[in-house]
């Protein structure tokens, strides 16, 4: 499967470590804001908007290092829809630095109702429109 959707981020000085290298966290930070635009991008969130509305809530996410990103670079993030099920979806992230490779990772979201305080079933708006902008197979779309 590919990425199809990218936002990229400067590296800047608050995002590094006593090393100088970009801080562990910030990876997260950086895939945290791949899915808010994500979801702008589609339509299914509107910045200035109640974040309530938006309805989802992280429930796990992992990240692999593969090379160390320094000031001044820009990251690339590439995030997809890897799997949809009843009420959960999982993410996949490229992130790269030029053509390299400096990390990936996953995160899994659960619909979610913030009032009443419990997960619900994913909107069908949001598994039509990650199906088609994603090109989710029947398989991936179902589970």
């Amino acid at each position: 499967m590919t990425f199809r959707f990218s936002t990229s981020i400067p590296v800047r000085y608050a995002d590094l470590d006593a090393q100088g290298h970009m801080n562990n966290a910030t990876y997260f930070t950086f895939m945290e804001q791949a899915r808010f635009d994500y979801f702008t991008a589609l339509g299914l969130w509107t910045p200035g908007s109640d974040f309530m509305a938006l309805g989802t809530i992280l429930a796990e996410t992992s990240c692999t290092f593969k090379k160390p990103v320094l000031l001044g670079q820009t990251v690339t993030v590439w995030l997809r829809v890897a799997r949809l099920g009843h009420k959960s979806f999982t993410f996949d992230y490229r992130l790269t630095v030029g053509e390299a490779e400096v990390a990936t990772g996953r995160s899994v979201q659960v619909a979610y109702d913030y009032a009443a305080q419990r997960s619900v079933a994913l909107p069908e708006a949001w598994r039509e429109r990650f199906t088609a902008f994603d090109g989710l197979d029947a398989a991936e779309a179902a589970e």
